[in-house]
């Protein structure tokens, strides 16, 4: 009972969530599964890892099929999440904890920035 009213209440915040929170949604996400890839590989439990850093591989390609090409910022936006996905990829292989830590600092700024930028454009609208 209590885990389908849970899932009700993710389910709304999802689908009443403005494009902005959807993508600090997507930043958090990314950072709670990079932060359990990254305690899997302190354990050894590299399935565990490997899920995870699956789910944020999948974030990271969400991250850049949204980006609106109409704004010059978005082919650095690309660029990074690109990068990003490549680093995942070769610290998931090598089962380089440094990789997966370099990903999740990056996250963690474009997440603080975003939340920085969503202030602003409350102040201003």
């Amino acid at each position: 009972m209590l885990q389908n009213a849970v899932q009700t209440y993710q389910t709304n915040q999802v689908t009443t969530a403005t494009p902005a929170e959807l993508t600090l949604m997507l930043y958090n996400g990314a950072l709670k599964f990079l932060k359990q890839a990254r305690i899997g590989l302190q354990k050894k439990d590299y399935e565990s890892a490997n899920n995870y850093c699956l789910r944020v591989q999948d974030i990271l390609k969400e991250l850049m099929a949204t980006l609106n090409d109409s704004y010059p910022i978005s082919k650095q936006f690309f660029g990074m999440y690109e990068y990003m996905l490549r680093r995942l990829i070769e610290g998931n292989i090598r089962k380089d904890i440094h990789a997966i830590e370099e990903v999740e600092d990056l996250f963690t700024q474009f997440r603080d920035t975003w939340k920085e930028a969503m202030l602003l454009a409350k102040q201003q609208g």
